[in-house]
């Protein structure tokens, strides 16, 4: 077919006219950043559970059944519960020692299936009010009264700090054990604050989370220098994770240190190494205002488009 010189020229100005077009659209495709959901859903190991990328961590500065978020009062505390669901948190990890239940079950009593409920017992002398350690059923009945639920799913022993922590608590470990058959709890670990008592949570097979203190510059961990969290620390984590133990990742903020606006690199840098392990599951984090959880999400966001741009 001969084409005239005008359809010659129109045929040319349309196909070119395609071609812009088809450019154009793919830059715009391109451009067009697929979004990142710091409070994305991830397993918790092979718990079964599924837990927010961001936990709220109810205990900072705990003792004694109190915390920095319970001397908030109850008002700025369930508001701030309220505010961390309502963002996305799934994961809230408690302590008996913080005395955070009543405040955690009054506020998500009616979305309880939707979160992971992280709490611990106190099983060492002070601490707590009183003296007496009562058997596991007799703690976690308590417990789950206080949460105002049937079961809790995850109960950990709280502040582990030797190697040989499951022939010391022996009565805990097998009292647990006994809890998970019937479904009261749906999985037991520890809250590991030495090198020797993690180690030991690798290889143990009654283990099924762990909560691991870990940050890019050893602050409040089980080591003491920087270097040490990579050739010690890294190792142990990966090895957790490759048991299918669930990580959760603590003093992610250096246990509160870096919350001034000039410390705000080291909260960056910790959270990318963290990330960047592929070993933690969950970063439970002491929010005390929305605030504090605003930075957090806003550097965790940029730190998971930095790595998804990398990938």
């Amino acid at each position: 077919m001969k084409l005239d010189r005008r359809q010659f020229l129109g045929a040319a100005l349309v196909g070119a006219g395609g071609a812009v077009l088809a450019h154009s659209s793919l830059q715009a495709a391109e451009s067009k950043e697929t979004p990142v959901n710091p409070y994305e859903l991830v397993p918790l190991g092979k718990t079964g559970l599924k837990v927010s990328r961001i936990g709220f961590g109810t205990g900072m500065a705990g003792g004694m059944r109190e915390s920095n978020q319970t001397r908030l009062g109850k008002e700025k505390f369930e508001a701030l519960i309220k505010e961390t669901y309502d963002r996305g948190v799934r994961m809230f990890d408690m302590a008996d020692l913080y005395g955070s239940h009543p405040y955690v079950g009054r506020v998500l009593k009616q979305v309880r299936e939707k979160c992971v409920f992280n709490t611990k017992i106190w099983v060492m002398g002070g601490g707590i009010p009183e003296s007496e350690r009562p058997d596991p059923d007799v703690i976690v009945d308590r417990f789950r009264k206080e949460l105002q639920t049937d079961y809790i799913d995850v109960v950990l022993l709280h502040c582990q700090m030797t190697g040989n922590w499951p022939d010391q608590q022996k009565r805990y470990l097998d009292g647990l054990a006994k809890l998970k058959e019937k479904g009261i709890v749906k999985a037991c670990g520890i809250s590991a604050h030495s090198l020797d008592a993690l180690k030991t949570a690798a290889a143990s097979n009654w283990v099924d989370s762990v909560n691991v203190r870990i940050n890019h510059v050893a602050q409040s961990m089980d080591v003491r220098q920087q270097s040490q969290v990579e050739s010690q620390v890294a190792p142990v984590l990966k090895s957790l994770h490759d048991a299918g133990k669930g990580v959760v990742g603590m003093k992610v903020c250096g246990e509160g240190r870096w919350k001034n606006p000039d410390q705000a690199s080291m909260r960056t840098a910790s959270i990318k190494y963290v990330l960047g392990l592929g070993s933690v599951d969950t970063m439970v984090v002491g929010f005390e205002s929305a605030s504090e959880l605003d930075d957090f999400e806003k550097r965790v966001v940029a730190v998971m488009k930095e790595m998804k741009a990398k990938a």
